[in-house]
């Protein structure tokens, strides 16, 4: 029996919830910034998450953990709730035969 794949999206960043994190990342210099948009507004933990959530950066992908819930807001979509546990955070891309890129919303 397999176990069901956890994820959940808010806008154009998908959570993967992963068993653990790779060893050997650093805590992101931008804290609790996820992601940012060309548009500026940006994928962030909520200030009342901020004690209990890391974000980490391993070889350009980013996780995230925490052993408490993690509330996710951003300024055009509803407030993203997760529950306890680690996550890898990953920008949704989008192909065009010239290239594959990014997705902004």
């Amino acid at each position: 029996m397999s176990k069901q794949q956890w994820i959940a999206r808010q806008g154009d960043v998908l959570f993967k919830r992963v068993e653990s994190i790779p060893r050997g990342g650093k805590v992101r210099a931008s804290g609790h910034i996820l992601e940012g948009e060309a548009t500026g507004h940006i994928h962030r933990v909520a200030p009342s998450c901020l004690a209990t959530a890391e974000v980490y950066e391993i070889d350009g992908q980013l996780f995230m953990s925490s052993e408490e819930g993690i509330s996710v807001v951003h300024d055009e979509h509803h407030t993203l709730e997760l529950p306890a546990g680690n996550y890898e955070v990953i920008r949704q891309r989008e192909y065009f035969p010239e290239q594959i890129r990014s997705v902004a919303d």
